[in-house]
């Protein structure tokens, strides 16, 4: 029953997916960094879906990569893009530490916040397309193959939730308040379990991804490490630690890395 409480909360907290309504208690989310990976299994899936019926009703290329686009936005309710802009916006301050922690506690968004999210979006979407385009050609390459590429870039949003969970366990909190501080406390009892169990979807994830196809696999695999490494620079450098808009700051960086990681992968396996 404790499980099942923690799945509800957790995918609650991260999702507009529909869960039986309970009041939470603390314990229910001493495991639910444990479970954050699986939320983004789940978009991952809805995700493979949609790309599944655009191909079995050959949906234009463009047309089929923004609705890809839509799915992690309309799963998620944009709870990560909050926090990319937020973290966008204190981060075009140029301000002191204080002042950025400041900002992004502020309601109203800058035009950084609007510029960025605008630039994330068209590196997003433009990936996607170059994605979807390997199945519109006959002669772009195996079917089977774009398809991996497709699943490894499904597979990317678990991961990027299965590094975000690891930052939540093992990084510095910037503040002693807040959502991602809360959540770090309640894990704090069960960290070592957590840590293992995250590690292991994580890994698992990865390996699927390889198996799937080595070349695409590889490539998100190492933009999501790298985003991860900035996540962490950054962090400490501008905020003294992280909080919960520099988790979806990251989460939203990861992707879009991954995903654009992919579409240069797969332009290389077309080309060479």
């Amino acid at each position: 029953m404790r499980l099942l409480r923690t799945i509800a909360v957790t995918f609650a907290q991260y999702s507009r997916i529909p869960m039986p309504g309970f009041d939470w208690e603390k314990e229910d989310m001493k495991y639910s960094m444990s479970v954050f990976p699986w939320v983004g299994a789940a978009i991952g899936l809805i995700y493979t879906l949609v790309y599944e019926v655009c191909c079995r009703f050959s949906v234009p290329a463009a047309a089929a990569a923004l609705l890809m686009t839509a799915v992690p936005v309309l799963v998620t309710g944009g709870f990560h893009i909050d926090g990319f802009m937020d973290v966008s916006d204190a981060l075009s301050s140029f301000g002191s530490r204080e002042d950025r922690l400041r900002i992004l506690k502020d309601p109203h968004i800058g035009a950084f916040a609007v510029i960025r999210l605008a630039l994330c979006g068209l590196i997003f979407t433009a990936s996607m397309i170059i994605i979807c385009s390997f199945t519109d050609n006959a002669g772009a390459g195996p079917a089977a193959q774009n398809d991996m590429i497709v699943y490894n870039t499904a597979l990317g949003f678990a991961v990027s939730r299965g590094l975000s969970a690891m930052s939540v366990l093992t990084f510095r909190s910037a503040k002693h308040e807040g959502m991602l501080y809360y959540e770090a406390t309640a894990a704090a009892s069960g960290r070592r379990v957590n840590i293992i169990l995250v590690l292991i979807w994580t890994v698992l994830f990865c390996g699927i991804m390889l198996y799937n196809d080595v070349v695409s696999g590889a490539a998100v695999i190492l933009a999501s490490l790298c985003a991860f490494a900035w996540y962490r620079h950054l962090s400490y450098k501008h905020f003294g630690g992280i909080t919960g808009d520099t988790a979806g700051w990251f989460v939203t960086v990861c992707e879009t890395a991954g995903i654009a990681a992919a579409a240069v992968s797969g332009i290389v396996l077309q080309n060479f």
